[in-house]
């Protein structure tokens, strides 16, 4: 939206700069985006008189011209071919900045005459006008008036207009906000009705759809042509090209009033029936564009800019020949047959309310973005239909004379803003801000509002307020939002534990120990696609995406897995098949509070290279082994964890795969292999192992009572190691007999583990014979035979327990 600062002043007044006009809109919320003040371009220019003109004494096409100035009389070298005695022009002196050349002027000689200043053309002050030669200004402007004054040129003000305020989309609705804003004091312009000659000759229809009120009228005599210097002038200001006096009169009240208006020429009219419908068009979203010979759609407009349209039924039509033919796009355009032009001597003047949301989609649909589309979709003050009737019915008999009809109206506006119950110290108690009730009610009615009886009635152009909140924030930004009182938040005391929480930091150690064994660490998206979320016990309804980024993540992911698996596939494609990934973040299982865990997952997927020395590719056992090693690092209860096989969900391998619990209703992490199947679902080449542990499962350790490590105690004497085989049935897992050793004697023995595994000869059908090595550390005195036997008859005392006997 731009405006000039003469013509904000038509409707304030004030004797604000407009740096001064600039600072109140930023403070109201106005966003200005750019300003253009020919005043500070041009400051050192001014108008000036040649006195006398001579030929360059060594040059043919140029001359030395006696000028009389602001700065007293100077000797100019000008190369014009017009620059003559008596001409009054433009003078720039040494040292100005000349904007069109991009220079500053300088004083040197100019084929031996010292040129003391420059004579300026249109293009040189960047001015519209001819540029032929230097400017030739009427002989009635005193020598050193400003160019700017002398040229007519206006500051220019381009802002943001928000979607919530269309009254910003006219320059009074501007003038208003300043106004409260205590910039000046507003011009209240009541529209004065006039009265109508005959009764209006044109009937209107509307179907409360397409369109909810119409007001028109018919002048008849108008004598239509270029518009008068000033209105031109006005509209040209602002970018607008001038068309004839009817259309400018149109695009004048549009920018003014923020009110919209259409021309018809009367006598290009069929019939004497207006009617506002909806297109017999089908629904055709998409942009504009020129339709085939060969393929007609069922309804068509040649509109003003020249191109055709496609007519849907979602559109508003204005159509004449008993409904028949169209001749506008409501709210956003007319039609090329009703086109106003110098022609014209009967004109028809339409003032309508369109709905916004149907003339947005038009914009969208028709790809027209015209003023009237602009503010139709952004909601026009259903109230001002008749008032801007009779506002362009003034300005044509002004400027082009006629005859008016009365005013014909047909439909009903929307209903009015609802009252707000409003307590004018809900300000302090929203904002923060010391605004008096009696303020508080002064700025609402300087805004339009009705303020009585404890409730606020919003004015008809102010259909975004709803409620209390829209009045205080209203409030505010006219008290200014530099008045917001600057209250710091109150210090909170730092968690003795630190500033992360366990979870956060079970996190982060995850992250790095993971990284250290190698891992690498992928981000990937909190969505998948519902058919892999199936494949992993996920894809659920309630954590389907209503609004998707992509059509392949149009669900909540279960599980980290599906997302690492398809990044080593994509590995594997690219050259790298050989990769160790890791992620640490949310998993979703509903959508209620308590549906969200996180998870640390890690996925490999071994393909050693090929070479003679037959290196083993990572297993099963790698992993585990990096699971192991994880949970320790987090202060797990490894020792008292539970390896249940079979029990994983059904995307792991059934024979390859288990879970680490506490016990069945206590599961910390599930590892393994994954399923071929599911491999294969996902184009992705196995095997790929991998582990998954939630965080939320993995109880706390025990704080210690010092926050520094203890010193340490090594033991000077000799460990010894001790090996036992024991025979168990096939189905034990032999982690059992490690914490039956480790258990017997939590001082002396420091570490069991499995070295062998057999099943044959020698052992029972259903059985296998585990061999045990058992590491026992003396502490402060080296251990006798009998010692050793006591504690070795312990480890077999809980090896038995654990349902093993010692292999005979």
């Amino acid at each position: 939206m731009k405006f000039t600062l003469s013509w904000l002043k038509d409707h304030l007044q004030t004797d604000a700069t407009i740096s001064q006009v600039v600072d109140a809109m930023t403070m109201a919320g106005l966003e200005v985006e750019h300003v253009t003040d020919p005043a500070t371009k041009l400051a050192p220019f001014t108008v000036a008189k040649i006195v006398e003109a001579v030929q360059h004494p060594n040059a043919d096409r140029l001359r030395v011209c006696q000028v009389d100035t602001v700065d007293g009389r100077k000797e100019i070298v000008c190369g014009a071919p017009n620059a003559r005695a008596g001409l009054t022009t433009i003078y720039a002196p040494i040292g100005a900045y000349v904007p069109g050349l991009g220079v500053t002027l300088v004083e040197k000689p100019v084929r031996g005459v010292v040129s003391n200043g420059m004579l300026c053309s249109a293009s040189e002050l960047e001015a519209a006008g001819d540029s032929d030669g230097i400017m030739d200004l009427p002989d009635s402007l005193a020598v050193g008036t400003p160019a700017v004054d002398a040229l007519g040129l206006e500051g220019v003000i381009d802002f943001e207009v928000t979607p919530n305020r269309p009254d910003w989309l006219g320059v009074n609705g501007i003038a208003r906000d300043l106004s409260a804003a205590g910039l000046g004091v507003l011009i209240e312009k009541p529209v004065a009705p006039v009265a109508g000659k005959f009764p209006c000759p044109i009937t209107v229809k509307v179907d409360g759809d397409a369109c909810h009120i119409f007001a028109g009228r018919l002048i008849k005599g108008v004598k239509n042509g270029p518009s008068p210097k000033w209105l031109a002038h006005r509209l040209t200001m602002i970018g607008l090209r001038s068309i004839n006096t009817l259309v400018d009169i149109t695009n004048l009240i549009t920018y003014d009033r923020a009110r919209p208006l259409h021309v018809y020429d009367a006598a290009k009219l069929v019939g004497d029936v207006i009617e506002a419908r909806l297109g017999k068009g089908p629904a055709q979203p998409g942009p504009a564009h020129e339709p085939s010979p060969q393929k007609h759609a069922d309804e068509q407009l040649i509109a003003l800019d020249g191109k055709t349209y496609d007519l849907s039924s979602e559109m508003s039509v204005i159509a004449d020949a008993g409904g028949e033919r169209p001749i506008g796009i409501g709210g956003v355009m007319g039609g090329e047959s009703t086109g106003c032009s110098d022609e014209t001597v009967d004109v028809f003047v339409e003032a309508a309310w369109f709905d916004p949301i149907r003339t947005a989609q038009t914009g969208r649909t028709t790809g027209i973005n015209s003023d009237a589309q602009y503010r139709f979709a952004r909601g026009v003050d259903p109230e001002s239909c008749v008032d801007g009737v009779e506002l362009a019915t003034k300005l044509i008999l002004e400027l082009c004379g006629g005859e008016p009809s009365e005013i014909t109206v047909t439909g009903k506006a929307p209903a009015a803003p609802a009252p707000v119950a409003f307590d004018p110290a809900y300000v302090a108690q929203l904002s923060g801000l010391s605004v008096s009730a009696d303020k508080t009610n002064a700025i609402l009615t300087a805004l339009g509002f009705k303020v009585e009886g404890g409730k606020v009635t919003p004015p008809s152009w102010r259909r975004d307020v709803h409620g209390k909140a829209d009045l205080v924030e209203e409030v505010a930004r006219i008290a200014g939002f530099d008045s917001l009182p600057s209250t710091p938040l109150p210090e909170v005391a730092r968690a003795v534990g630190g500033v992360l929480t366990a979870k956060q930091a079970r996190a982060r150690l995850s992250r790095r120990a993971l990284a250290a064994a190698g891992y690498q660490e992928a981000v990937t998206w909190s969505f998948t696609s519902r058919a892999t979320a199936e494949l992993f016990g996920g894809g659920q309804a309630d954590l389907l995406l209503a609004n998707p980024i992509a059509a392949e993540l149009d669900c909540m992911r279960p599980s980290i897995l599906p997302n690492l698996i398809e990044a080593a596939g994509r590995n594997a494609r690219q050259g790298f098949p050989d990769v160790a990934l890791f992620e640490v973040g949310p998993v979703f299982h509903s959508d209620r509070p308590d549906g969200q865990r996180t998870a640390v997952t890690a996925v490999l997927a071994p393909h050693a290279p090929r070479g003679w020395d037959k290196r083993p590719a990572d297993d099963l056992y790698s992993v585990k082994a990096d699971l192991i090693a994880l949970l320790e690092e987090m202060g797990a209860p490894v020792a008292s964890l539970q390896t249940a096989q079979g029990s994983a969900g059904a995307w792991w391998h059934p024979g390859r795969s288990a879970r680490l619990q506490l016990g069945p209703k206590a599961v910390l992490a599930e590892f393994g292999e994954i399923h071929p199947g599911v491999l294969k679902a996902l184009d992705v080449a196995g095997p790929v192992y991998a582990f998954e542990i939630w965080l939320e499962a993995v109880p706390e350790p025990k704080k210690k009572a010092l926050k520094t490590k203890p010193a340490f105690n090594g033991s000077a004497l000799m460990p010894l190691k001790r090996d036992f085989a024991f025979v168990v049935e096939a189905a034990k897992p032999a982690g059992d007999l490690v914490k039956a050793a480790l258990s017997a004697d939590k001082a002396l023995v420091t570490a069991a583990r499995v070295f062998d595994v057999y099943q044959g000869p020698g052992v029972a059908d259903g059985f296998k014979s585990v061999a045990v090595e058992v590491t026992i550390q003396p502490v402060d005195h080296t251990l006798t035979d009998a010692e050793i036997e006591a504690l070795s008859a312990k480890i077999v005392a809980g090896a038995e327990k654990a349902g093993a006997k010692l292999r005979g």
